[in-house]
């Protein structure tokens, strides 16, 4: 089971997994309703590296992104889904977040090996870029699966949230 942490301790937990001579591989996101297309993510994300840090937006931050009507889940509930996978080591819970810069920041902390992105996902320019920032390796490790996605679900039988 992975571990939860604010972001205030990730630069103690960086530190440590150096010291042991072990890689890290970065994600981000909502995962507001856990699909099979998550979890195939992680899971590949995962062999892309030693540790694997899931840095989980905050419940305004999913607001602002999916609509009023989510998060489905709120942050404490979702890193504890996501700690519970065998994939994760560990879960970061992000305050709300509204500039790129903040995102640098933290990505100048945490100073990944790799950023793991899915093929065909909006925005990758800023992984790339994020991943330039402290000479990370940026690996698409699997392209959307099938039809997922969280929205999609919610929207089943024309029932909007």
């Amino acid at each position: 089971m992975g571990a939860i942490i604010p972001i205030t301790k990730i630069k103690a937990v960086r530190e440590r997994i150096t010291k042991q001579g072990k890689s890290l591989c970065l994600v981000g996101g909502c995962f507001d309703v856990l699909h099979p297309g998550h979890v195939v993510f992680l899971h590949k994300a995962k062999k892309a590296a030693d540790y694997l840090i899931v840095l989980l937006e905050s419940d305004q931050k999913v607001k602002k992104l999916k609509g009023e009507r989510r998060p489905v889940h709120d942050q404490k509930m979702r890193a504890k889904v996501l700690s519970n996978l065998t994939s994760v080591d560990l879960v970061v819970m992000l305050p709300f977040m509204e500039k790129k810069s903040q995102y640098d920041e933290l990505i100048l902390k945490i100073k990944p090996d790799v950023i793991a992105v899915t093929s065909g996902y909006p925005d990758t320019d800023y992984h790339r870029r994020a991943a330039d920032l402290v000479g990370a390796k940026l690996k698409y490790v699997t392209k959307m699966i099938g039809n997922h996605s969280t929205s999609k679900i919610l929207n089943h039988n024309n029932e909007v949230y």
